[in-house]
């Protein structure tokens, strides 16, 4: 039987970490809440400017490359995770995500023959890249690289209160490469935040740009319940045409407001996934310190009941040692 020395040691390491994880529990649903206000203070601004892009956009004028699509011949998928662990089942379903939607649409991202292709180059094995990776968060790159996946690009994530300045090396890489023709499609993995105590994996094609899709990626950002679920009555957003008197020109107008748009969107993806970071890690420690909680009562009892078994067990000894 475990010495009730050992057990009285386990039970004070048990209760050190749930005092630990109930802390990190408190400080993940602070960051959450304070997430949440962040991606909602911008959205008066995201729908004035889709709203002057939805108006303009319907006018018979050239469309700017960003809004233009095309011939989808290469894709580049984006895979959004967190750098920390700690945070449940946040990073693995997300993975799970990307897997599932490969093999529902019949990708075939294995790259062993692209390295044999490489390592024995000959006239008759080249090497015809149609997609490519980028990593946003160090569980992602981990994920790729352990995959024997070629990671065209990767990108820390930039901390728990994004700012747009942040994600705009990331944003403008993607839209760069698709102007350049790296890509025509792009489809990122990212997690979406319902409420406090459910997220969503979603597969998004964010290029070309298409009005409905932004729409969609804004308003999914208001949960359905909680403390700012009342902003989704508040929501008017109508495509009429409008006439303006635009300078220098729509064309001018309208390729800046596009790229600015992309930079926007992507600023929108990573604040969610913050606020689902920190709510998936919220859970986990709240079930670690219940389970902390359970085992240490469980514990206790054993130990009571160990020590009064020793107890009993040295009043027999003295008994039957004074009866003798």
């Amino acid at each position: 039987m475990e010495s009730v020395q050992s057990i009285k040691t386990r039970l004070k390491s048990i209760h050190n970490i749930g005092q630990i994880t109930k802390a990190m529990e408190l400080v993940a649903a602070t960051k959450m809440r304070k997430s949440q206000e962040i991606a909602l203070a911008g959205r008066p601004y995201a729908f004035a400017s889709l709203d002057l892009l939805a108006k303009i956009s319907v006018q018979q004028i050239d469309l700017p490359p960003l809004l233009k699509k095309r011939k989808i011949e290469k894709t580049a998928f984006v895979i959004i995770t967190s750098d920390k662990g700690l945070a449940g089942s946040f990073n693995s379903a997300t993975i799970r995500k990307f897997e599932k939607y490969i093999k529902e649409e019949n990708i075939d991202v294995k790259v062993e023959e692209r390295i044999h292709a490489l390592l024995h180059p000959s006239p008759s094995a080249r090497v015809n890249e149609k997609y490519f990776f980028i990593a946003v968060g160090k569980k992602a790159q981990t994920y790729l690289s352990n995959k024997g996946l070629k990671i065209t690009e990767s990108f820390s994530r930039v901390g728990d209160f994004t700012l747009p300045e942040q994600t705009n090396q990331i944003s403008d890489f993607i839209s760069k490469g698709y102007l350049e023709k790296k890509w025509d499609e792009v489809v990122v993995f990212s997690t979406y935040f319902k409420s406090a105590l459910k997220q969503e994996v979603l597969a998004r094609k964010i290029f070309p740009i298409e009005l409905s899709s932004i729409k969609k990626t804004i308003e999914e950002l208001i949960p359905e319940t909680g403390k700012f679920s009342e902003i989704r009555k508040e929501i008017k957003l109508e495509e009429k045409p409008a006439d303006y008197l635009i300078e220098p020109s729509s064309k001018v107008l309208l390729s800046k407001l596009a790229w600015h748009l992309a930079r926007m969107r992507f600023y929108h993806l990573i604040l969610e996934t913050n606020a689902s970071e920190h709510a998936a890690r919220r859970m986990a420690m709240k079930n670690a310190s219940d389970n902390a909680a359970e085992l240490s009562e469980d514990l206790t009892l054993f130990y009571n009941k160990s020590r009064q078994a020793n107890i009993t067990k040295e009043i027999s000894e003295i008994v039957s040692s004074t009866l003798a």
